[in-house]
């Protein structure tokens, strides 16, 4: 998922929201005035919950959940306002005569407070900030735009508090075959995160509606050949990886899915000129499709419950396959994630959110990924494909994923992706798209 975030970073990331809040100067600029300075303040919100993940050093599916919980809110209580579209999971309609953009300023706030209580200073005078930034209506409205978003906040946070996550699974035993899953160095923890493989989900009908087949049999030639790519490129000392091939293993693990694509989202979200409600449903999206994703994957994990590379390669001896060959010495460039291999969990995310940005945006939409944890670090991309394709070899370079098992994780994302695009907040309109 990501890797631990150092103090250094982490306190960097507040400092530099601090300012924000200070100065108030935005990190995007809108381009139009009306629906875009609703738009500016929608991303502000979006990116406070990003510090926020930083700040609490929330990964992977973690991030996955807060980040579902905090969009969702917001999208329900604009869409309560506007009636645009199909609800998610409020069908109660706001009063007459709310503001929108006071409805997501409310329910982002609440959202994040209930999320996160110890930042909620920080979030007090963001209220403030993006409240005097909202185009100029009456009180009335602006009042009850924020009562409306923080009731929506508030169920839909309700909802989520019986969803599992606080679930303490029972004792997890290796199962000491070849394949199976073992404790991994330096610190040889027992798998995390376990309560995902049965939480509620949040559009999926079951946390395993996605489930993949098996990964390829231990003697098969795409299991050595897998096996041995990762040996090679993803080894602590390979020579066959690149400069450029280490910051990519470096930069994918230095964040959370949710971290790197949302600012994706709000770039585009600016550049394509989204109203109001329409960002609102794509953040929604996004991060639903993140949040689903890190229960899917999670539940796949527990159920097939296989070794990681360092194992596999350490104990090749014991796989049965001609074409793999044992290292007992061999050592991962980045510190192996402490859960299983098949399949990867930051594919899989990475791709459900590429999906949902695919299908608004166009496959061939030009993007960059960077994150304020690695500075100075941009990367690319000529379409969504070509960036989760990065993700993959990330993972292999790493030398904590093989090939197999990333691109069988992305291929759930799309799946994941496409049913919430065909199953949630659609439009009311005739073409209910």
């Amino acid at each position: 998922m990501t890797a631990r975030r150092t103090a250094f970073a982490a306190a960097a990331t507040a400092a530099i929201f601090a300012i924000s809040l200070v100065t108030g100067a935005p990190a995007l600029a809108a381009r139009d005035t009306g629906h875009a300075s609703e738009v500016q303040v929608l991303l502000t919100w979006n990116q406070a919950m990003m510090s926020s993940l930083q700040l609490a050093d929330a990964g992977g599916p973690v991030a996955g959940r807060f980040g579902a919980i905090v969009q969702s809110s917001v999208f329900d209580a604009v869409n309560g306002v506007t009636g645009r579209y199909a609800p998610y999971f409020e069908t109660d309609r706001a009063p007459d005569d709310t503001s929108a953009g006071a409805a997501a300023i409310g329910a982002a706030h609440e959202a994040l407070v209930l999320l996160f209580p110890s930042q909620q200073a920080t979030y007090d005078a963001l209220l403030t900030q993006t409240l005097a930034e909202l185009p100029r209506c009456d009180q009335g409205a602006v009042d009850r735009g924020l009562a409306w978003g923080t009731k929506v906040a508030d169920d839909i946070a309700a909802w989520r508090a019986s969803d599992g996550f606080a679930t303490v699974p029972p004792p997890y035993q290796p199962t000491p075959v070849p394949g199976r899953w073992q404790p991994t160095p330096p610190l040889f923890g027992l798998p995390v995160l376990r309560q995902f493989a049965t939480m509620v989900p949040f559009t999926m009908t079951s946390p395993a509606q996605f489930l993949p087949p098996p990964p390829p049999a231990l003697t098969s030639a795409r299991y050595a050949q897998d096996v041995n790519e990762v040996k090679a490129y993803g080894s602590l000392d390979s020579a066959v990886r690149t400069a450029y091939g280490t910051e990519t293993a470096l930069l994918w693990a230095s964040d959370s899915p949710t971290d790197l694509w949302n600012p994706v989202a709000d770039t585009l979200i600016l550049r394509r000129h989204l109203d109001l409600p329409e960002a609102a449903r794509l953040l929604a999206r996004v991060n639903l499709a993140i949040g689903d994703a890190g229960i899917a994957v999670v539940n796949a994990k527990n159920y097939y419950d296989t070794w990681r590379p360092i194992t596999a390669i350490q104990q090749a001896d014991t796989d049965g396959n001609p074409d793999t060959t044992a290292d007992p010495t061999w050592q991962p460039l980045l510190t192996t994630p402490p859960f299983q291999e098949y399949p990867s969990a930051h594919s899989g995310l990475s791709g459900a959110a590429a999906a949902v940005l695919a299908y608004q945006f166009g496959n061939d939409t030009k993007f960059h990924i960077s994150t304020s944890l690695m500075p100075g670090v941009v990367h690319s991309f000529d379409s969504f494909t070509a960036g989760v394709a990065e993700v993959t070899q990330a993972r292999i370079n790493a030398g904590f994923h093989f090939r197999f098992s990333c691109n069988t994780a992305a291929a759930m994302g799309r799946d994941i992706a496409a049913w919430i695009i065909t199953t949630q907040m659609r439009s009311v309109d005739r073409d209910g798209r």
